[in-house]
């Protein structure tokens, strides 16, 4: 027996199903904050799951590759500081990378 009797019902439901799942979707994050001589990042997503062994990478202002490291178990990236100015990127593969730039750590 079919929950759906027309095609306007099969439609409805269609879209029911396809938006609520984009409403359980979760995407990147990270906070990087300084750790001494060293720059900690920590990734995740908004769901509350953690990034474990995901590449994070530190780019110099001219997109240079400066270094590239994954992130332990605890989802923590560890950089060394070697420059001033920098930005640090984490893409899981989600729709849009997440992206620290060195004046905003702390």
């Amino acid at each position: 027996m079919s929950l759906c009797h027309n095609p306007i019902q099969k439609l409805s439901l269609a879209a029911l199903l396809f938006f609520s799942s984009a409403a359980l979707a979760h995407y990147p994050l990270m906070q990087c904050e300084y750790a001494e001589q060293k720059i900690e990042c920590e990734a995740g997503y908004s769901d509350g799951s953690k990034a474990i062994d995901y590449q994070v990478s530190m780019f110099d202002y001219d997109d240079n590759l400066i270094a590239k490291v994954k992130t332990d178990i605890r989802s923590i990236a560890t950089f060394e500081k070697s420059v001033d100015e920098f930005y640090i990127v984490f893409d899981s593969g989600h729709e849009y990378p997440v992206e620290v730039d060195s004046v905003e750590i702390q």
